[in-house]
């Protein structure tokens, strides 16, 4: 679409009067945290959180070691995230997420846990890339039932579409891969079209991706399933160059 003054503006901009804001994949939503979620964001987030910089992420000086990293973007409240983390500890991951309850329980979990191969960023994931995550880095983005901005005036907030997928492939490093559920038939409909419009990503299936059954299912997945939605999974890998 075109600005009042004639200038172009990307999927990742929108006008407010005269001036140009980023287009977010994210409303911050107001949310009561609990004691024990306000106790462990206060207490651990200088332990387990990585501050938000415009600087290139270091992977071996933060995990102390140079296994594979994963991304998971907007991972909620977590209770998905720390059981894979503690299932594949010779996995390292990285979860972005801006809603700080959720953050909060994630930081008692990786305690609780014991885990040492998991640290959030609490930041826009968009930025997060842009900035912190080095160019064919990632060994794959986990993308679990993100907004899907129903409403077709709210399309251009979706994290898979482009120019976003383009940046998800150029940080997924070759045999990367992007896996993405949602309960949503038309954003999962349109983010394989997406998907598969993507340079240098290929669908590891024909079209929708099996159950993956080492993801856990999160109650938010089951309250889609309890009122009768199905899940979509998509599974893409980045071409080996």
């Amino acid at each position: 679409m075109s600005s009042g003054d004639g200038g172009n503006i990307s999927q990742n901009e929108e006008t407010t009067g005269f001036f140009r804001r980023p287009v977010r994949t994210f409303v911050i939503r107001a949310g009561r945290m609990s004691e024990s979620e306000k106790r462990n964001f206060d207490e651990l987030q200088q332990v387990w959180c990585i501050p938000f910089e415009h600087k290139t992420l270091n992977y071996t000086e933060i995990f102390n070691n140079t296994n594979p990293v994963t991304m998971e973007i907007g991972f909620g409240m977590g209770h998905a995230t720390g059981i894979i983390a503690e299932n594949n500890p010779d996995m390292n991951y990285i979860g972005s997420e801006v809603h700080v309850p959720g953050v909060g329980r994630l930081l008692g979990d990786i305690k609780n846990r014991g885990l040492k191969n998991l640290y959030i960023i609490k930041h826009d994931a968009l930025e997060i890339l842009e900035t912190m995550i080095p160019d064919d880095s990632l060994a794959a983005f986990h993308i679990f039932f993100p907004d899907p901005w129903p409403k077709k005036k709210h399309h251009k907030r979706r994290m898979l579409q482009r120019p976003r997928t383009d940046l998800l492939a150029k940080k997924l490093a070759p045999g990367g891969y992007l896996y993405f559920a949602t309960d949503w038939q038309e954003y999962a409909e349109s983010a394989l079209e997406e998907l598969t419009l993507t340079e240098g990503l290929v669908n590891k299936y024909e079209s929708f991706a099996p159950h993956q059954e080492w993801r856990p299912r999160t109650k938010f997945e089951q309250k889609g399933i309890d009122a009768g939605r199905d899940i979509y999974e998509l599974m893409f890998i980045k071409k080996e160059k």
